[in-house]
């Protein structure tokens, strides 16, 4: 919260409320005249957040909707400015534990994985249906697995026989691939693969890339973008777009952490889901003229084409079908 400064009378954004945690926090922290809007791709999400923040009715809004869709949730809430703006990037911990959601190789469950399981395509259509050298893109870029090949071309042999519909089943393909010592390390050795077909079925990168360039727009000035990543293509995103951001508009934003805060032991003994969490801060300067930083939509110039995650993220639009980024709603 130091971070992200709330303050009496401020308006903020959420954009992955989840569960309502940090929107609680957020509304504890900036007294009673507050408001908040928060957002999440998953409708189930949504429910729980709401049921959790009855009590701050009606300072809190919240909708279901994709944050790429940053511009779309500002109108709708009839907002120009807030005061704060907050990711908290990756699944949460309840959905892991649900094995209908299909995120965890821990426990038996269908091969889904969608954030919103109501459109889309899931991860099985994925696995069973795309050929063998786009099996080892995904993973080998969205998971950066050393073994891309082998895996993928693993799951295209165990596929013929009948489709991979569980999670079980494509974790046991993953272990059966890779080399023995490979199978004993820190990682289970599916994790990487689980992590590329979740980014994939989600556009997880192609959406936090828009939704960054976006978001700023509506941050008021002495305003804070507050950004938390788990994994390192989530966060080297964020690095890059927050170094573009400030680099075209020197005088209108600074980079409050030139390195990114990582949880002190204590906390990651207490939480060991958040060992791996980083934070990344950007500030627009109180002062600055009530202006974008890019008018119109935003369109990627070369020298953030030349960022390896863009890069990433731009190539896999056309190679994973089925996204879902037209559907949303309200609540």
């Amino acid at each position: 919260m130091s971070w992200l400064r709330p303050q009496t009378r401020g308006w903020y954004l959420d954009c992955t409320v989840g569960l309502g945690g940090t929107a609680e926090r957020v509304l504890q922290c900036s007294g009673p005249d507050s408001r908040l809007i928060g957002i999440d791709h998953d409708p189930l999400a949504i429910a729980l957040a709401h049921t959790r923040l009855h009590t701050y009715q009606p300072r809190v809004r919240l909708m279901c909707e994709n944050f790429r869709h940053v511009k779309t949730v500002m109108h709708t809430a009839n907002l120009k400015r807030v005061d704060g703006i907050l990711f908290d990037l990756g699944v949460s911990s309840a959905q892991l534990e649900q094995p209908e959601r299909g995120f965890s190789f821990q426990q038996d469950g269908p091969l889904d994985m969608r954030l919103n399981p109501t459109c889309g395509q899931p991860a099985a259509t994925l696995v069973n249906t795309l050929p063998e050298s786009q099996l080892a893109t995904i993973i080998h870029t969205l998971g950066e697995e050393r073994y891309a090949r082998r895996i993928a071309r693993a799951i295209v042999h165990a596929r013929r026989p009948a489709p991979l519909r569980t999670t079980m089943a494509l974790s046991r393909v993953v272990q059966h691939a890779v080399p023995r010592s490979y199978r004993y390390g820190r990682l289970h050795p599916a994790t990487r693969t689980f992590q590329a077909f979740r980014l994939a079925v989600n556009h997880e990168l192609d959406s936090l890339t828009i939704a960054l360039h976006d978001v700023v727009d509506f941050l008021a000035p002495g305003g804070r973008l507050c950004v938390i990543a788990f994994h390192s293509l989530e966060d080297r995103v964020v690095k890059h777009t927050f170094r573009h951001i400030a680099q075209r508009a020197p005088d209108h934003w600074t980079i409050l952490t030139k390195k990114p805060v990582v949880p002190a032991r204590e906390e990651r003994m207490a939480n060991p889901r958040a060992r791996s969490a980083k934070l990344r801060v950007m500030e627009r300067m109180a002062g600055t003229r009530d202006s974008r930083h890019a008018p119109g939509p935003w369109s990627p110039p070369p020298s953030f084409l030349r960022t390896q995650e863009s890069r990433r993220a731009i190539a896999l639009r056309g190679l994973v079908p089925g996204a879902c980024f037209d559907q949303g709603g309200h609540a």
